[in-house]
């Protein structure tokens, strides 16, 4: 029996991924749950395991290439009577199926559903249609366009066929799950290549004065570029603008010409190169987790009223209590007693007082959270990710050392999923680790407050009059001065000070 080997759910807002590696090639003989081939995407790096046990067939998608989510990427034959029952070819000529659809002499007919849109997303608005009714699609190519409040999503046709009806039109709603369309798969559609003649014809709407909805995408970056309509040429159906034509507007000699004074903030031309050097750089394409993280990085930057307030915290206090029961608490919980506990549970205690540190903004409304899903910044080797200890203002100090030790060493191996990643609501980065000394953390979106510990450095101190070697160390809160004061920022980062230097604060909740 053959098996199709699809790409499975990637995660919210994640619609696509990129073939690192195939493990396997065809013709190898694969067990259950082996690994086949691994998929990169712009968050985590997932591997794809063998549903069965058998002999890999053909590789549909190779290394390099990006498929989407529900994508086929291979085939495997299951033990040794699979021959017979190659479906995919066969399907295409089964004219007597269920649902057949008159007009087309026998065609099979295949519902066009709603794909899933992520994580508390129902229902999404059809922007934009890239095929008519009649028009012959490849499986796989593009037919619409979804837009969400998160993210555009691209639906594409489950087979090869014919559109033949539209039943949620442009610019109407539709619910996760729902039907957009039905098309007819099978011989009769495989010849009807008629898609050329309505592109020749395509500029004939136009001409007639007929108002033709470009899509989205494109609007957004024309209006972006302060380019007008005029000056693109649209390849879409009835001579509609998409963003592949905008696109190649920009990048022709006129229009560069034309727009290159404020095009070159936005991306600036890198300097040129003397040819010796040249030779000697490397050119490595950056991976779907670092184009993701210099996104959102920017983001913040350009969404947020990004503030940053600094405070010095005698570490004495923590460190010798630290000293004194490390290794009780190690032989009873098993887990090493570390700093991370310490600061997570003042950053709880203080978020308490200043409830506005632990908001977000939704558009016009202030969301308060009246729990604590602390994000944890980790290093990994191909990028900063941030797990989050959930409900850690609940939590003892064994609990949240044990949490953040499994979250760390599942992203260092890159084994974090998505849940673990998602519904922070206040992050802590600890520079110190790789020895810095002060720093300007940045928010993580939609977050409103991100605190930065540093290396603890013995400086001398005036204490009672006297000056003494103290450890001391920076700390830096960045926050959105949207919704949180100057105030609110001192007074949190006092509380976490004050918790810190006399750890017994947190016993009694002062």
């Amino acid at each position: 029996m053959a098996t199709e080997i699809r790409v499975p759910t990637l995660g919210e807002s994640v619609t696509e991924a990129t073939v690192a590696t195939w493990f396997k090639k065809p013709g190898d003989s694969v067990a259950v749950d082996e690994m086949l081939c691994e998929l990169e995407t712009d968050k985590v790096t997932v591997e794809v395991p063998s549903p069965a046990a058998g002999t890999l067939g053909e590789i549909i998608a190779s290394e390099g290439e990006t498929v989407g989510v529900d994508a086929l990427l291979a085939t495997l034959t299951e033990g040794e009577g699979a021959a017979p029952a190659p479906k995919a070819a066969p399907e295409a000529k089964a004219a007597p199926t269920p649902k057949s659809n008159g007009s087309d002499g026998g065609g099979q007919s295949i519902d066009v559903m709603v794909p899933t849109l992520g994580e508390s997303v129902t229902e999404a608005t059809v922007a934009i249609w890239f095929k008519g009714v009649g028009e012959a699609v490849a499986q796989d190519e593009m037919l619409c366009e979804l837009e969400t409040d998160k993210v555009s999503v691209e639906v594409p046709s489950p087979a090869s066929g014919v559109l033949q009806k539209i039943l949620a039109n442009e610019g109407e709603t539709v619910e996760a799950g729902g039907k957009l369309a039905v098309m007819t798969g099978g011989a009769g559609a495989a010849a009807a290549p008629e898609p050329a003649a309505p592109a020749e014809s395509a500029p004939s709407p136009a001409a007639t004065g007929k108002d033709i909805e470009n899509a989205p995408s494109a609007n957004k970056m024309m209006k972006e570029a302060n380019l007008s309509s005029d000056a693109v040429t649209g390849t879409g159906r009835d001579g509609r603008i998409m963003k592949e034509d905008v696109q190649r507007a920009l990048a022709s000699p006129q229009q560069q010409a034309a727009t290159s004074a404020p095009a070159a903030p936005a991306q600036a031309p890198r300097a040129p190169v003397a040819a010796e050097d040249a030779a000697r750089e490397e050119r490595v394409k950056m991976t779907r987790l670092r184009q993701t993280i210099a996104r959102r990085l920017k983001d913040a930057q350009n969404t947020a009223a990004m503030l940053t307030t600094y405070n010095e915290v005698d570490m004495s206090a923590t460190m010798a209590i630290r000293k004194e029961y490390k290794e009780l608490f190690e032989k009873k919980h098993g887990v090493k007693l570390g700093f991370m506990s310490f600061f997570t549970k003042a950053c709880c205690h203080a978020l308490k007082e200043v409830p506005e540190v632990n908001a977000e903004i939704d558009g016009t409304d202030i969301v308060y959270k009246n729990f604590v899903h602390m994000g944890v910044a980790v290093g990994t080797p191909t990028g900063l990710v941030v797990p989050v200890v959930r409900d850690a203002d609940q939590m003892s100090f064994a609990n949240i050392e044990k949490r953040i030790a499994e979250l760390g060493l599942r992203a260092r191996d890159g084994k974090l999923s998505m849940a673990e990643m998602q519904g922070g609501t206040f992050t802590l980065s600890n520079g110190g680790v790789y020895g810095s000394l002060m720093s300007s953390p940045i928010l993580n979106p939609p977050q409103s407050g991100i605190l930065g510990m540093h290396k603890i450095q013995e400086r001398p101190m005036v204490i009672n009059g006297e000056i003494v070697i103290r450890p001391m160390m920076y700390l830096a809160l960045s926050y959105d001065h949207r919704i949180v004061d100057g105030k609110g920022a001192v007074t949190f980062l006092v509380r976490v000070k004050e918790a810190l230097e006399d750890p017994r604060r947190l016993l009694m909740d002062l």
